[in-house]
C-alpha cells in the first residue's frame, strides 16, 4: 500500500467467520477505495519504470473478466494494458509457442494483464487435444525456466488462479444460457469445460504443482463469491508491488487564446444526435 497516504479503514476487511455475503454498499465503498490505490500504483509504475505482468487463469465462469474490469476501470489503458488473445492462426501455430505472447510484453512503465496466457497449453490445449503429448510435457518442463528468466531480468510476474466450485459454475452457466444479454459469454469450449470438470481438475493440479515456484508463485482466489473474490484479488495485487505516492504539482489552467475572426461558437455541420434523455 502507499506509504505516504494514510490508509482508510476498510469496512469489509477481515469479515466475520461464517459470513459469506458483503452488502452492495460496503462492496462499492471498498472497491472505490481500492481503485484509488490502483491509480497510485499506476503512477508509481510509470515513475519507476516498472515492467509488470499479471496473469489471470482459472475455471470457466470463475469471474476473471469481472475482476480485470474493476482493476482497469479507473486507470489508463496505456499503462494497464489488457491482452486477451484469440485462438492462434495458421502462422502462429508454426511459431515457437511462446512467441505470440512475447510481442505483448510490457515496456518500461507498463503493466500487462493477460486474460488467459501461455498456460493455455497446460490447460485447454492439453485437455482438448489441441497439442501433442510431447508439446505438453516440454512446455510443462520449460515454463518454470522461462518465468525464472523473466523475473531475473526485472519483470514483476504475478499469477492468479480463480477457483470456483461445481455447483456455482453450473449456476453461472445456466444464467448465461437463460439471459440473452449473456449469451456472448458462452462458448462451445465453456460447455466442454463443464463436461470435462475432472479432466480439467487433473490438468490444473499438474500445472500448478509444476509451475508454483519461488520466483513465480501461484495465488489461488476462491471465487464462489464474486464480490469477495474481486476485493481479495485487488487487495493482494496492491500488496504485491510496494509503491508510494508520487510527487504531483497541480498545474494552473492557462489563458485561452483569442477567438479568431469568423470562428463560430458551435459546430454547425453534421447530424445532431436526437436528445432522448
Amino acid at each position: 500500500m502507499s506509504k505516504n497516504k494514510k490508509k482508510k479503514k476498510s469496512s469489509v476487511e477481515n469479515p466475520e467467520k461464517g459470513k459469506d455475503k458483503i452488502s452492495r454498499a460496503d462492496y462499492e465503498k471498498e472497491i472505490a477505495r481500492l481503485q484509488e490505490e490502483l491509480v497510485l500504483l499506476q503512477d508509481w509504475i510509470k515513475f519507476k519504470g516498472l515492467r509488470v505482468i499479471v496473469i489471470f487463469e482459472g475455471r470457466d465462469a470463475a469471474g476473471k473478466g469481472g475482476v480485470i474490469k474493476r482493476i482497469t476501470e479507473r486507470v489508463s489503458p496505456r499503462v494497464f494494458r489488457v491482452v486477451a488473445l484469440p485462438a492462434p492462426n495458421d502462422r502462429e501455430k508454426e511459431q515457437l509457442y511462446i512467441q505470440r505472447y512475447l510481442t505483448h510484453f510490457p515496456a518500461s512503465g507498463e503493466m500487462v494483464i493477460f486474460d488467459r496466457s501461455w498456460y493455455n497449453r497446460l490447460g485447454v490445449e492439453h485437455v482438448m487435444g489441441f497439442c501433442t503429448k510431447q508439446q505438453y510435457e516440454t512446455f510443462l518442463s520449460d515454463c518454470p525456466r522461462f518465468e525464472s528468466y523473466l523475473t531475473n531480468n526485472g519483470i514483476i510476474l504475478i499469477k492468479y488462479f480463480f477457483n470456483v466450485g461445481m455447483e456455482e459454475q453450473e449456476r453461472r452457466f445456466l444464467k448465461r444460457i437463460n439471459d440473452p444479454a449473456r449469451h456472448w459469454k458462452l462458448s462451445p469450449m465453456d460447455l466442454e469445460s463443464y463436461r470435462r470438470w475432472w479432466e480439467y481438475t487433473e490438468a490444473y493440479d499438474k500445472m500448478i504443482s509444476a509451475t508454483h515456484t519461488v520466483n513465480a508463485p501461484w495465488h489461488i482466489v476462491e471465487a464462489d463469491n464474486k464480490r469477495k473474490a474481486r476485493l481479495n484479488c485487488i487487495s493482494h495485487l496492491l500488496s504485491a508491488i510496494p509503491y508510494e505516492k508520487t510527487p504531483f504539482k497541480k498545474p494552473e489552467l492557462p489563458k485561452r487564446t483569442k477567438r479568431g475572426k469568423g470562428v463560430r461558437d458551435t459546430l454547425e455541420i453534421g447530424n445532431k444526435v436526437k436528445e432522448r434523455y
